[in-house]
């Protein structure tokens, strides 16, 4: 069962990257995480969320949704940009690959996010958005339970 739900939309400036991880360790600080899971899950936020502005809107702002769910001991964190699409999911996912060379950008968005979460889904469709699923299992919390 549901335990939690929250959604928050912000425009996609790059000030607004911080403000989302925080609100992110947050939400997730009611699973009572140690530091590193909450660390790991900022970590992957910002990731999503910077694609999304950096990516999703290259060419002008929008919105950026992230929603997250607690599900037992389970935390849901879904980011979703309504921008350009990603053409190519496999290739984009790929280690060291970067659409944007000139910003120095790494090309390790995906997996990083999915190094610190225990699920990753990329769902993307050309000039309508992506979606990014990110699943992580809070271990602290099912101690308690």
């Amino acid at each position: 069962m549901e335990k939690n739900y929250m959604k928050l939309e912000f425009l996609s400036k790059s000030s607004n990257e911080s403000f989302a991880r925080v609100v992110a360790a947050a939400f997730a600080s009611q699973l009572d995480p140690t530091l590193e899971e909450l660390s790991d899950i900022k970590t992957a936020v910002s990731e999503a969320v910077t694609n999304a502005i950096i990516h999703g809107y290259e060419y002008g702002e929008g919105l950026v949704t992230m929603e997250s769910r607690i599900n037992g001991n389970e935390l849901e964190i879904i980011i979703r940009d309504r921008g350009k699409g990603i053409g190519d999911i496999e290739k984009a996912m790929e280690p060291f690959y970067t659409s944007k060379p000139e910003l120095e950008r790494s090309g390790m968005g995906f997996t990083v996010m999915e190094t610190f979460m225990d699920e990753l889904k990329v769902e993307s469709i050309k000039e309508v958005g992506t979606t990014v699923t990110m699943r992580k299992k809070i271990k602290s919390s099912i101690d308690k339970e």
